[in-house]
């Protein structure tokens, strides 16, 4: 009877294994390795440490993952990769097998290849190099790459080159030959990451015969040790009839860190049984959400973008516990897995919220490593690489992964320590946030991106007080919920539309479609709807439900065009609406909160339909660590988080007839759709565990406590389900309402004789009190009734009053420029960076060190040429110019800057060349006057700065004309 138990239960298990779906064999890699997706297709496990994989392109946006699809040369196999990023970095420690005789140089030694010979799946990738006819397989560990080398017949001798070289800047490297087959070495470089420090062990499965070290390519024999940027080795080997094995380890510690790592994941060269462990581990991973229905290409993309989810953050961290903080020391984990690369920006709005479903644990180390950032680097990371703080981006996303969690249950993690964290950050100094308290808005005077950040400080804020609120702090609450309404502040009334200010003034001319320095990426069309916090009050300032979705449906219908900056990162538009980048992520979502889910489920179909597919260019923008994909990965289900941190989801329309979710806890949850087709996804109806849902939203924890939602699908929308606003989804600020801060209307800041000023409420039944001294206003001050005069460079500050409570602060500035002179300006000005006019150049206002902040005259392309006319004959004594130097933003310093002279304004001769001498290599931002002492009378002086030209070769931009930015010419 025993027997015949035991039989049955290995029969049944092995029918499971047979029927297990091998969901690794069904990504596509290659999705986003085309277009502007900035995938790779190389071996790595979930979260893995470890991104094996092919290096195409080295430099260029589109080449930040190191491959691209229509590249047709290959450089060899490194160990590092980013998925989706819109900057280049990684692609450390290259390998590469070659035959004949050895080159250090990269051209020569890379490799064409084809796509016909690629093949790539969940854990594995194989290419056959073609100058070599050499077939290279790779999979991986979580912290070792396994290669696999198959030399051709006949070749007497192979090698493999290792190049410490390649890709980013190396700051230093080193390199020791331990024996015949392991060498072991370290590579510290800068690029996004300033200061990336990376060890690795590496194993050959035979001995090598000899090896040769190159230094700055200049072959040095065979060196057992070597320090240098500049290292390059090859390793050659004699038995070329058996394929040849390399395993590569990583660590961000130390050499025996990458050791210990090699030993512990992978003790021999087992290549099929890694392989099958690397396919084990993603099928176990994707298999969290199962799919039936849908056509075969839905089924691949959606296992593509669940895989591509599944990639970051990636462990960092050793087997022994050790990891590399961001104070650059090392530390030991204790209790938690360390992580980096925290793309936050992106994957706060569904990436995690995904997680919070599929990947609980992991939510709870994530959090933990922001933790141990906050107590070694002083912070909660905005964008972590390699335990370097980039600060790339905007806001201080950390906040919303933390409290999405917290408020789903998720919390292994000291959540007072949390709360502290986090409001360190948003009482810091960093990024205007100081300004930002004190007048409930960012200008664009006090920083760049100033309308996209003060919306996101909202949205961050009002995470803060939820955070206050479910720990019992009222206080905490009561501020940020105030906070949380900076989003008003920003609001212009007359347009409809989110609007920059410089200082308490709208920035004007305004057009919504131009991408400009006062928004991330995007324009007022894609940043008008970003207030996931108060979907309610964002809906009331448009003037109630009709006039919103009148608006939210000219976004997606407009056929205006981008105006403005270029910007890469805005595609896949509808209209307005750009699915290629984040900002816009949520607001097809938004019919569901004003009563018309049926359009949402119109658009999401559009967007999943039209802007995701089974191809290299499949997607429409940056995968961006795995947001792009999540948003599918969600979306396909049914449900997306519009606003992470309130523990819901809105409804949408699902792809597949049927998703089943598999949680940590041992439940599960399952949605069906039924009559589901290509042109059936209106939903007509809702029922969850077999009870009608009359809303357009579910609430994580029903979705937690394990069950089914079924959706009924029909070709017609259904206008009347979820259409009551009882029955829509909610996302109001009730508490602390706050008065938001007038504005001021003038021509100009800057002003001859006199300028009129008007002062503006946002809200009817509002008061305004302003001064003129530089005091505070309050009641007791001047109330506005009328246009103001001003004669003299003053400060305006005003404030609103409704109902016994003041509004923040608004100051601006209005400058009385002199008149003793003018100016006409010969050369080409750059209207988004104009300054005010050709007046800027003799205002005597003078710029900040940030380019974007105002002030600064872009001269583009060519030189800067400007006549100054002092109106009578004048002594000077000192002519210079004002200028700033920014590689990362192709302004370049001038080559010299020749001053001339003139009486009549007609024939001029030469006072004088000053050259600059400062860097033309120099990243950062920097400024200095170009200036020389003069004895002469005259009446004109000219001036000429002689632009640095086309962007040199070693730059990013190469080809380009860069920049000349002034903002002053000085006349002493």
């Amino acid at each position: 009877m025993k027997k015949w138990l035991v039989a049955l239960a290995l029969g049944l298990a092995c029918a499971a294994q047979a029927q297990q779906k091998n969901y690794a064999e069904k990504v596509n890699p290659f999705i986003g390795t085309g277009g502007h997706g900035h995938t790779y297709p190389g071996p790595s496990l979930p979260f893995g440490m470890v991104q094996l994989s092919p290096d195409t392109r080295l430099k260029g946006w589109d080449g930040c993952s190191g491959y691209h699809y229509t590249d047709s040369v290959m450089y060899g196999f490194s160990h590092t990769h980013l998925s989706g990023t819109g900057i280049e970095d990684y692609c450390d420690v290259l390998l590469m097998p070659v035959t004949g005789q050895p080159s250090w140089n990269n051209e020569e030694y890379a490799s064409p290849f084809s796509h016909k010979n690629e093949k790539a799946y969940a854990g594995f990738y194989s290419v056959k190099l073609d100058k070599y006819n050499i077939q290279a397989s790779l999979t991986a560990t979580k912290r070792v790459g396994l290669h696999k080398y198959e030399f051709p017949a006949g070749a007497k001798e192979g090698h493999v080159l290792l190049d410490l070289y390649h890709r980013d800047i190396v700051i230093n490297s080193s390199l020791k030959v331990v024996n015949d087959s392991t060498v072991i070495g370290m590579r510290r470089s800068t690029s996004w990451a300033k200061d990336q420090i990376l060890f690795f062990a590496m194993k050959f499965s035979q001995p090598f015969r000899s090896h040769n070290v190159a230094l700055g390519d200049t072959a040095k024999g065979a060196l057992q040790q070597a320090e240098g940027r500049n290292i390059k080795a090859y390793f050659t080997f004699g038995n070329t009839t058996q394929p040849l094995y390399v395993k590569v380890s990583l660590s961000g510690v130390s050499e025996e860190g990458a050791l210990k790592n090699l030993n512990a994941e992978m003790p021999g060269f087992d290549f099929d049984q890694t392989l099958a462990s690397a396919k084990a581990a993603w099928n176990k991973e994707l298999g969290k959400i199962e799919v039936k229905g849908g056509t075969e290409d839905q089924q691949t993309i959606f296992y593509s973008a669940l895989y591509h989810a599944c990639l970051n953050p990636n462990l960092y961290m050793d087997v022994d516990g050790q990891y590399r903080g961001t104070d650059l020391q090392v530390h030991k984990a204790e209790s938690f897995d360390n992580y980096s690369v925290f793309s936050l920006w992106d994957t706060h709005r569904a990436l995690h919220p995904l997680m919070t479903l599929i990947n609980q644990q992991k939510t709870n180390d994530w959090i933990n490593t922001f933790l141990a950032q906050y107590k070694h680097g002083g912070m909660l990371p905005v964008w972590e690489l390699s335990g370097n703080e980039t600060f790339c981006m905007i806001g201080y996303h950390s906040v919303p992964v933390i409290v999405d969690a917290y408020q789903k249950g998720i919390r292994g993690y000291d959540a007072k320590y949390a709360l502290e964290a986090m409001r360190s950050y948003a009482e810091g100094e960093r990024f205007g946030m100081q300004h930002y308290i004190r007048q409930g808005y960012l200008s664009m005077d006090t920083q760049p991106e100033s309308v996209s950040r003060t919306l996101e400080y909202a949205y961050d804020d009002w995470c803060i007080a939820q955070m206050g609120k479910m720990l019992g702090n009222t206080e905490v609450y009561n501020r940020y919920m105030k906070r949380a309404q900076s989003y008003k502040n920003v609001y212009d009334a007359s347009t409809g539309f989110m609007r920059g200010k410089i200082g308490g003034r709208w920035m004007s001319p305004f057009d919504p479609t131009e991408v400009n320095n006062f928004f991330t990426e995007a324009n007022s069309w894609q940043y008008s709807f970003a207030v996931p916090q108060d979907v309610s009050g964002l809906i009331r300032l448009n003037g109630g439900k009709e006039q919103f979705t009148k608006k939210l449906n000219q976004l997606f219908t407009t056929e205006d065009k981008l105006s403005g900056r270029h910007q890469s990162d805005i595609t896949g538009l509808i209209g307005q609406y750009a699915h290629g980048n984040e900002p816009s992520h949520h607001i097809a979502y938004l019919f569901n909160y004003a009563g018309q889910p049926w359009r949402t489920q119109e658009l999401v179909h559009q967007v999943m339909s039209t802007l995701y597919h089974n191809a290299p260019d499949g997607l429409s923008g940056n995968e961006d660590c795995g947001q792009m994909s999540a948003w599918y990965v969600m979306s396909a289900m049914g449900i997306y988080p519009v606003t992470p941190g309130s523990g819901i989801y809105a409804l949408g329309t699902p792809t597949f007839d049927e998703v089943k979710l598999h949680f940590e806890n041992g439940k599960s949850f399952t949605i069906k759709a039924g009559n589901l087709s290509n042109k059936n996804f209106y939903v007509q109806g809702v029922t969850v565990n077999g009870k009608q849902l009359p809303h357009s939203w579910i609430a994580h924890s029903t979705i937690m406590q394990g069950g089914s939602m079924e959706f009924t699908m029909g070709a017609i929308p259904n206008k009347t389900w979820a259409a009551a606003e009882a029955n829509q989804p909610h996302s109001a600020i009730t508490d602390n309402p706050v008065v938001a801060v007038p504005y001021a209307e003038a021509p100009s800041d800057r002003f001859t004789g006199s300028v009129q000023v008007t002062l503006k409420e946002v809200e009817p039944n509002t008061v305004i009190y302003y001064t003129l001294n530089g005091s505070t206003p309050t009641n007791r001050s001047t109330r506005y009734t009328k246009p103001i005069t001003l004669t003299n460079t003053t400060t305006l500050k005003a404030v609103a009053f409704r109902n016994g409570q003041y509004s923040q602060v608004m100051q601006t500035p209005f400058y009385r420029i002199p008149t003793d002179k003018s100016i006409q300006v010969l050369s080409k000005v750059h209207p988004q960076f104009d300054a005010g006019g050709p007046d800027g150049l003799i205002d005597g206002i003078r710029g900040q060190n940030d380019f974007r902040l105002g002030a600064w005259q872009s001269h583009y392309p060519g030189n800067l040429e400007a006549i100054v006319d002092l109106k009578a004959p004048r002594q000077l004594k000192k002519l210079g110019l004002s200028v700033l130097q920014d590689l990362g933003v192709w302004i370049w310093y001038p080559t010299q800057v020749e001053f001339l002279v003139s009486d009549n304004g007609k024939d001029f001769t030469s006072a004088g060349v000053v050259k600059n001498t400062f860097s033309d290599r120099e990243y950062g931002s920097f400024t200095q006057v170009l200036s020389q002492p003069v004895n002469l009378k005259a009446r004109y002086v000219k001036v000429v700065a002689t632009t640095h030209g086309a962007i040199p070769d070693w730059h990013p931009g190469k080809g380009e004309p860069c920049h000349i930015f002034a903002d002053e010419i000085i006349i002493e």
